[in-house]
C-alpha cells in the first residue's frame, strides 16, 4: 500500500470511531495505533494530522491526541453576490477581463484520491525527489552565519552565480548581475509578463502551451495569441506573421522539451526566433523548465537562447523546483538592459525576497556530491519510464497517435482519435483509477484535436505505468466504442 493510500485508510478508520470517545476525550496512544493497524508512526502522525485539520481532533504535544469539542453554529451565510459587479468592472471597455481561470493547473496540482494512478502529475515522485540531500542541504543551510537574516533582494551572490554559469555557460555569456532570484518558475513568469507588457495588450504564445502560462497571462489582462508549434519547435514564419499582425512585444516560449509536446526548438530556427523577435522590437521569455530532466539517452542539449542573445532580446526562467520537489521553490530570471531593472522592481514590490534559509539550502545541495548522483539517477529513472508508457501504449492503445517521443522532461502528448470526446476520456478514466489531463487547457484557442498528456513521473514505477495503461485501455474502450460494453 502506498504511503497516501495508508494515510487516507486510516484517517478515515478514526473518523468512522470517534463517536466512541466523548468531547475532549483521549484517543489511543500513537503507539497503540502503530500496533493496532500495523502502520509506521509517521502514517499515524499524518493521519492525525489530517483530522486535526479538519477539526476533528486536537493535538497536544506529550499529552496525545483528543476528540474536538462540538462545532459552533455555523453563521448565517452573508450575501457577496455585490462583488460580481466589482470584480467585472475593469473602467475600460478595451481591456481584457481579468478573470482567473486556475482549472488547467489545478488539473496537474490536484492529488487524486487513494488508488487513483497519478498519470496527471507534474513533478516527480517521492521516490525520485533527493529527499536525504535537500534535508542536509537545509541542516546544513540552517547552521551557516547569518542564514536567517535577510538576503539582498537580488538573491545570495553564489546562487546568482550558479545559475548565471548554467544559463551562459563557462563562457560568462550571462552574468551573475544580470541574474534575480525567484521563487519558483510560476512567479518568474509572473514577472516577466507584468514588465513586458500592459494590461490589454496581446503577448505570443506557442500552442500548445502550459496552462498555467495562459493563466498569468489572462490574470494580468493580457491577450494569449497562438503560434503553432510542430516537431521542431515553433514556426519562424508563422511567429513573424503573429508579430505583424498584433503589435505584440513579447513571446513565451520552451525551446527545450516544449510542455506539452516535447519538441525542442530546431538548431535552424534557434536564430531565426530571435531575429525575428528583434525585428519586431520585442521580447522572448524563455521558460526553461525542465533542462535539468534531461533523459538518459539524450545526448548534448542546446545551449540556453539566453547564451546566444547579446541585444538583450531574452529574459530567461529557470528553475531548481521541478528537479527537486515542488516545495522547492527557487528559480532564476535571467536579462539585460533596461528591462532588468523592471523585472527587479517587480519582483520587489510582490515579494520583497525569496526566503534566506531556502536560498543557502539550495547553495548548499547544488555544491553538493549528492547533486550531479541525483541529476544522473533521474535522468535514468526518466527514460526507463518514458520506454515503459512508450511500449504500453503503442501495445495497448494503438489509436491514441503518439507523434513525438521526447528525450526529456516527465510526459508524452498523445491526439485522441478524430471525433473523440476528450472530457468523456478524461472522466471514464478517472472511473477506471486513472488521473490524466485533458488537452483542452493547453490550448489558448479552439485546439484542432482531443488531445491527452500522460505524465510518467509522478507515479511510484514501471510497474503503477503498466497498470495505468490497462485502465486507460478500460476507459477508451468504455468511450470509444460504447456498443461493445
Amino acid at each position: 500500500m502506498y504511503e497516501r493510500s495508508s494515510v487516507g485508510d486510516l484517517a478515515n478508520q478514526l473518523r468512522r470511531e470517534l463517536d466512541r470517545y466523548s468531547p475532549g476525550g483521549k484517543l489511543p496512544s500513537s503507539r497503540a495505533l502503530v500496533e493496532r493497524f500495523r502502520v509506521s508512526p509517521v502514517t499515524v502522525s499524518r493521519a492525525l494530522a489530517q483530522l486535526a485539520a479538519e477539526g476533528l481532533v486536537v493535538t497536544r504535544p506529550g499529552a496525545g491526541a483528543f476528540r474536538a469539542e462540538p462545532h459552533a453554529p455555523a453563521p448565517a451565510v452573508a450575501d457577496t453576490s455585490w462583488q460580481e459587479v466589482a470584480l467585472s468592472a475593469d473602467g475600460a471597455a478595451d481591456l481584457v477581463p481579468r478573470s482567473v481561470d486556475a482549472s488547467g493547473v489545478l488539473v496537474s496540482l490536484a492529488v487524486p484520491p487513494p488508488g487513483v494512478i497519478e498519470f496527471n502529475g507534474g513533478y516527480l515522485h517521492q521516490s525520485l525527489q533527493p529527499e536525504r540531500a535537500m534535508a542536509a542541504a537545509l541542516s546544513r543551510a540552517g547552521r551557516r552565519p547569518g542564514a536567517w537574516g535577510r538576503p539582498p533582494m537580488e538573491g545570495l551572490p553564489e546562487l546568482r552565480e550558479w545559475f548565471a554559469r548554467g544559463i551562459g555557460g563557462p563562457g560568462g555569456a550571462v552574468t551573475a548581475a544580470e541574474v534575480l532570484i525567484t521563487a519558483g518558475g510560476q512567479s518568474a513568469l509572473t514577472t516577466a509578463l507584468r514588465a513586458l507588457a500592459p494590461p490589454g495588450a496581446p503577448v505570443l504564445v506557442e500552442s500548445p502551451t502550459y496552462p498555467g502560462m495562459l493563466a498569468i497571462a489572462r490574470s494580468a489582462g493580457l491577450r494569449p495569441v497562438p503560434v503553432p508549434v510542430d516537431a521542431d519547435g515553433v514556426r519562424p514564419a508563422l511567429l513573424a506573421d503573429a508579430f505583424r499582425a498584433t503589435g505584440a512585444r513579447a513571446f513565451v516560449c520552451q525551446p527545450l522539451f516544449q510542455n506539452p509536446t516535447g519538441a525542442t526548438l530546431a538548431p535552424a530556427r534557434r536564430g531565426e526566433v530571435l531575429r525575428i523577435a528583434r525585428d519586431a522590437g520585442a521580447f522572448v521569455v524563455e521558460d526553461d523548465f525542465v533542462r535539468r530532466l534531461v533523459h538518459e539517452d539524450a545526448g548534448p542539449l542546446p545551449r540556453p537562447l539566453a547564451a546566444e542573445d547579446p541585444d538583450g532580446v531574452v529574459v530567461h526562467v529557470c528553475s531548481l523546483t521541478k528537479a527537486t520537489s515542488p516545495s522547492f521553490r527557487v528559480s532564476a530570471l535571467a536579462a539585460r538592459g533596461p528591462v532588468l531593472e523592471r523585472l527587479r522592481a517587480i519582483q520587489v514590490v510582490d515579494t520583497f525576497f525569496v526566503p534566506r534559509p531556502l536560498q543557502e539550502a539550495a547553495v548548499e545541495l547544488v555544491g553538493s556530491p549528492a547533486w550531479p548522483r541525483h541529476l544522473r539517477s533521474v535522468s535514468a529513472e526518466l527514460r526507463a519510464r518514458r520506454d515503459a508508457m512508450t511500449a504500453a501504449l503503442r501495445l495497448r492503445l494503438p489509436e491514441l497517435a503518439l507523434p513525438h517521443v521526447p528525450s526529456g522532461g516527465y510526459h508524452l502528448w498523445l491526439r485522441l482519435p478524430d471525433g473523440a470526446d476528450e472530457a468523456a476520456l478524461t472522466s471514464a478514466a478517472l472511473r477506471a483509477g486513472v488521473a490524466l489531463t485533458p488537452g483542452r487547457p493547453y490550448f489558448s484557442a479552439e485546439p484542432p484535436a482531443g488531445h491527452v498528456r500522460l505524465s510518467f513521473a509522478a507515479v511510484a514505477g514501471t510497474g503503477e505505468i503498466q497498470e495505468g495503461v490497462r485502465r486507460l485501455r478500460t476507459a477508451c474502450d468504455e468511450v470509444f466504442r460504447p456498443s461493445r460494453r
